[in-house]
Order: C-alpha cells, then structure tokens, then sequence
C-alpha cells in the first residue's frame, strides 16, 4: 500500500487477518501505556448497550468508535499509532465474552502486544492483584478487567445482544498510514492539542522513536530508556517523595513530568510556555533531533532525578527544601542555588532563603547572636490573628520543622504528603472571648462537648461539682425552647468557664502564643471549645493515628510549660512559655551552619 487508507471496519473484521490468523496488533515502546480509568470503560459499555436497545434499528445503522490509526509492518503486523486506550478495552471485553462460554463457542481474537510488556498475554491469561502490583500498565488494565467483569454481572441477561452489537454494528474508523509515512510523526501530530496526552506522553515518544530505516531488532537503548521512565514514574508516585517536590494535590498520573519541566526552566526552554502549552514538548523535539541527544538529555533526567531523591534522603534538606517548595520557591530556583558548592554551603544559602521568606530581606550572615534574638522575637511579637495569618501559618510549619531538626538524633520526618493533602486552619488554643456562641444551636454545640469531657471524667476531688455542671446542662438542653434561655446560658456559661479557669485572666489574645495548627475538619467541630475539650479531641486523633503536627500535640500535651499543674486550661504562663519556645527553635533553626559562612 503507497497511499494512506482511510475506511470504516466492523469489530469482528479486526478479529483475525486474511490468512485465518488472529490479526496481530503492536503497540511501540513510544506511546504510554494503558491508561483507561473504571469511568471511561463503562462509558464505552453503556454506549455500546444503548446503541444495542435502538427500537427498529435499520441494517445501515452502526455505532462508530474514534479513528484506529495504525500503520502495516513487514513483520505482517499494525502498528497502532493512534487509538491504542479504545482497541485495548475492547480486546478485554471480547476475552470477557470467551470467558463467558465453553471452548467449543469462543471465537478467535486479535492479539496484542506491548513493545515494552512482551509478558501482556501472560498477564491477561492469568490478571492478579501480585501481577497488577509490578507496573503501573497493569495496573490499570486489572481494574479494567473488574470493571468490565461487575458490569456484566449487572447485566447478564444482555450479555448475547450486547455482544452482537459490538461484533457487527460497532465501527472503527480505520486509517492506515502509507508505508513511507513516518509513525513518531503521525502521532505526535494526532495528539498535540489533545487534552488526553501530556508533554511528559508526548515526549516519551521522542525519546523511545524508532528510526523506520534500522534495523527490526529491539534497540537495547530503547528498551532500556522505557524500563528507567517506569522506574522514576514509580518513584514518583510515591506521595511522600512527590508531596515534598510539588504542591500539585491533582497529578496522580505522569508525574515525570516534572523531571522535564525543571530540566526545561534550567536550560531556558519553557520561555514559550504563556503562548504555547506544548512549549517543553516542542523544546525537546528540538534537542532530540541531533544525533547523540537522546542517550545525552536522558542521563540529564536521570541526574536531575538522583539529585532531588538526595535530598529527599538526607533529613535537613528534606525539611528546609520542602519548606521552601511549599512557599512557592520553584524548584528550579533551588537547583541554581545548589550548583557548584559544597553541601553545607547549600544548605546555609537555603537557611538564608527561608530567612528571607519569613523574617528579613537582610543578609542573614551579617545578623550577631543577639540581632538575630532579637530580629526573631520582634517579628514574632508582632503577629496577630487575622491581620497575618499567612505568615503566622507559614511559621508555624516552619517551627515543626525546626522542632523536628532540632533532635539530631531522631529520623522523624514532617508528612508533607499528609500536610499538602489536608486543610488547616489556625486554631486559637484558648478560644477567645469575643467567640462565645450566641446562637441556640451553637450554644448546645458548646454544652454538649463540655458535657462529654465532663462525663469522662472521674475525678473524686471534683465529682460534686462535675455532677453540678452536668444537672445544669441537661436542665439547660430540656429547657432552651424558653424565651429566657439567653440568660440561662450566660449564667451557666460562667460556672463553666470558672470550672475550666478561662475566666480569670483579661479576654484571651490573637498573637502567635496562642495559636497552633489544626485541620480544618477538626477545628471546624470544636470551634470556640474550652482548652480541656480541645484537649482531648486533639489527642484522640493522635492516638487513632491521624496525623497531627508534632507541635500541635505538644501544644496540648503543654510540654512547653515549666510546671504543668492544671492540663485543664491554657494560662498566661502556658502562652509566655510556647512563644519563648517558638523563638528559641527559629533561633537555633537560622544559627545552624553559621560557621559555613564565616
């Protein structure tokens, strides 16, 4: 064939060649693998089924599937250029109906094969948790076939109608590429502009070409490029060492991509990227042309990758890289800063960046001991809830992490992955006065947590005055209806308060010493709480396992306090004793490797 063929072809013609063979199908080590998610398979079934329900269908009438481009080997098999995701879910829902029957009725089907899985076959012979488990193309193949299987037991009495029509009324548009025509650039071309490729897919394919005019044999470069991709894809997907590279909560999938993105910032090549949203695919078009770039740019990626999983590695940089990461520091950025120095110079130029960041645009260097006290206790001072609760936020990550670091010892590390992936507020460890609840509902909110730490408690010392308490807020709940219950409350509201000792000191202030992180679910349910409720709710979590930040539960714990005489309240000294904490970890934190750059 010297020309391109463009036709439509019914499924059961796709099912075995002119010879009686079942035709065979390759899919080349360029493109991605299977990808198709539990959605868009059924998607593809529920069409099918519904084309199959037409009332009065006429004999002309098909349903039609996305064009199937492929290309005739001398090797007697297509290569599909394009239309790989469609061909492949239709291949499991006609092994899905052979399944279904005794040998005797099963039909022939076409073969697949995947230039970078030559084990496919044996994997759909025989799909399993362990086998889906070893690469990500497996993956979601196994949820295919499960998603194909529950799908037809819910209708397993069209199994027969459903298939006639995929066999004889659903169409693929075939087009098949002339023998001169290249595959690599035929893809490319379908697939720039499409939002179903990344740059990462579409330069997967630049990097994994096949030279038509090679010899047929595999390319051990090739093969080789294609088993490292899944191999850094895989150690991306990993949330911990991708939560502290990106603040990205919605890529799940290709996540290499940001291998290329930084290696393209480094070298200058995404200056296109606001008129062009393939800039770093075409950048790398470019480069990939010369001879010898491929083997040269891949080692780039490899090494780009290595460098950011040494930091990952090592815990100070980890902490101080990813602290940065999550204010928005590009990575690139800090990749220039790592150029051409040692490791503890590094880390020092990072210590100054988060300076930089959070207290002073000045020099951190030029700071004496005590100008750097006293630059950090001022800015601290200064906060207040509402007016700076960006910063206030950014440096109560930064005081965990600084906590954390501050025992050289311990190999605990901040969840990032937990952190990025959750919502956080601000939570005021004594609640403040001006956030009484007002409103009926939230007043019973109020008693209602009271009431629950009040009965878990057992102390006889103060069991006459629990008991109190508690008369009074079931009286208070029975009788709220009541048009006076604004003053029941007040009334009860202070014995409550006295009963907590929240109300002997002035209204409860908005600076930092008062102040400490707490998911936003969490602080949302016992907003306005006292001390000893916030307590308790704030440990449970702990306990159960959900990631708390260490100095939310040190808050709690009050191991900042010099005596610890009452866990049921938050007082002045409690306050003056966390800010003094907060203050001396930054201290420490910005001292670290001074000597570096003396």
């Amino acid at each position: 064939m010297n020309h391109s063929d463009l036709c439509l072809k019914p499924i059961h013609e796709l099912l075995i060649d002119e010879h009686g063979n079942p035709t065979q199908f390759w899919i080349p080590a360029y493109q991605r693998g299977y990808r198709w998610k539990p959605l868009q398979v059924t998607q593809l079934l529920e069409d099918i089924r519904e084309f199959s329900k037409r009332p009065n269908p006429q004999p002309e009438e098909f349903y039609c599937l996305q064009p199937l481009v492929i290309k005739a080997t001398e090797q007697g098999r297509f290569e599909v250029v394009d239309g790989q995701q469609r061909l492949t879910t239709v291949l499991l829902i006609l092994r899905h109906f052979n399944e279904r029957q005794t040998e005797k009725f099963r039909f022939p089907v076409f073969n697949l094969d995947y230039e970078t899985r030559p084990q496919l076959l044996s994997f759909l012979d025989a799909p399993s948790k362990a086998g889906a488990d070893s690469n990500v193309d497996y993956f979601y193949l196994f949820d295919a076939i499960n998603t194909i299987e529950e799908w037809f037991r819910k209708h397993f009495h069209e199994v027969d109608e459903i298939k006639l029509a995929l066999l004889n009324k659903t169409r693929v548009i075939w087009f098949e590429l002339a023998a001169q025509d290249n595959a690599v650039d035929a893809f490319t071309r379908l697939n720039v502009g499409k939002i179903a490729l990344t740059d990462d897919e579409l330069i997967r394919a630049l990097f994994l070409k096949r030279n038509d005019t090679t010899e047929k044999e595999i390319d051990a470069q090739q093969l080789r490029i294609a088993y490292e991709w899944d191999q850094l894809e895989k150690a991306l997907q990993a949330d911990d060492f991708w939560y502290f590279l990106s603040n990205q909560q919605g890529r799940a999938q290709n996540r290499i991509g940001l291998l290329f993105e930084l290696v393209a910032k480094t070298d200058g090549m995404d200056n296109d990227a606001d008129q062009d949203e393939h800039s770093i695919f075409h950048a790398y078009s470019k480069k990939l042309k010369d001879c010898g770039a491929t083997a040269k740019e891949w080692l780039r990626i490899k090494q780009t990758f290595m460098m950011l999983e040494e930091w990952f590695e090592e815990r100070k940089l980890y902490h101080i890289v990813g602290f940065l990461i999550h204010q928005d520091m590009d990575v690139a950025t800090i990749c220039k800063l790592s150029l051409e120095t040692t490791k503890s110079a590094f880390e020092r130029k990072l210590r100054k960046e988060v300076f930089a960041r959070t207290f002073s645009h000045e020099d951190l260097d030029t700071f004496t001991p005590e100008a750097l006290h006293q630059c950090i206790s001022d800015g601290l001072e200064e906060l207040e809830y509402g007016r700076h609760t960006s910063k206030i936020r950014s440096l109560l990550l930064l005081f965990n992490l600084a906590t954390l670091l501050d025992s050289p010892r311990s190999n605990l590390r901040f969840q990032f992955d937990s952190f990025k992936n959750g919502e956080w507020d601000i939570e005021h460890v004594r609640s403040i006065a001006s956030s009484r609840p007002m409103r009926l509902h939230d007043q019973l909110s109020w008693l209602n947590l009271c009431a629950g730490y009040l009965e878990a408690q057992n102390s006889e010392e103060q069991a006459t005055q629990i008991n109190q308490l508690l008369k009074g807020i079931n009286a208070f709940i029975k009788q709220s209806k009541k048009a006076d219950s604004n003053e029941a409350f007040e009334a009860l509201y202070k014995k409550l308060l006295a009963f907590f000792q929240e109300n002997d000191e002035a209204p409860t202030d908005n600076g930092i010493s008062n102040l400490t992180l707490l998911d936003k679910a969490t602080n949302r349910s016992y907003k306005n709480a006292v001390f000893a409720v916030k307590r308790k709710a704030v440990l449970a979590l702990d306990q159960s396992g959900i990631f708390v930040p260490l100095c939310t539960r040190n808050v709690f714990l009050k191991c900042y306090s010099p005596q610890v005489d009452n866990v049921m309240f938050w007082s002045k000294n409690d306050r003056e004793a966390y800010l003094a904490e907060i203050t001396r970890a930054l201290v420490g934190f910005f001292s670290a490797t001074r000597e570096i750059s003396q």
